[in-house]
């Protein structure tokens, strides 16, 4: 992952509510298995990291589930199914196991993003630095200002 997807990814964490860090993660997950699949060829190194940290996002997603509502038992099956798959594409650098996963999961995200608008629950992290885009354009220079930066940055309550 780029470090300007993971600027990206961080800025949006900290302002995201519960159901849009969901669709965060399903991004960083597809991510991942994008990168996998870059470097399944030439790079194992690169490969099985990529692969660690598509499975990290799976791990997250799967300890996020509620048991007591309904769909939880149902994604937690299709998560499960995903990780023996990366374990398998780990095995075997197996790309078309890859894209079994995405099949999996870019329906998933595409239907969170639809109930991501719909809930109205502020940022699930307190006192986080607000962010407003601020850019100022100089002579050869690109100066981007940011508001509020206090020194509580989600550190107190």
């Amino acid at each position: 992952m780029e470090k300007e997807d993971k600027q990206r990814f961080t800025l949006r964490i900290a302002q995201a509510n519960s159901t849009e860090l969901v669709v965060i993660l399903y991004e960083m997950l597809l991510c991942y298995l994008k990168e996998a699949e870059e470097t399944a060829a030439e790079d194992n190194v690169g490969f099985q990291e990529a692969l660690r940290k598509a499975r990290g996002c799976l791990n997250e997603l799967l300890n996020s589930l509620h048991p007591e509502y309904d769909p939880a038992p149902a994604l937690h099956q299709l998560y499960m199914f995903c990780i023996r798959r990366l374990a398998l594409a780990g095995q075997r650098r197996d790309r078309g196991l890859l894209e079994e996963i995405k099949r999996v999961i870019v329906p998933l995200h595409d239907a969170y993003g639809q109930i991501a608008g719909q809930n109205s629950a502020g940022p699930v992290m307190g006192n986080s630095q607000t962010v407003y885009a601020g850019l100022t354009y100089g002579k050869n220079t690109l100066t981007e200002n940011m508001a509020d930066q206090g020194s509580n940055r989600g550190m107190f309550a």
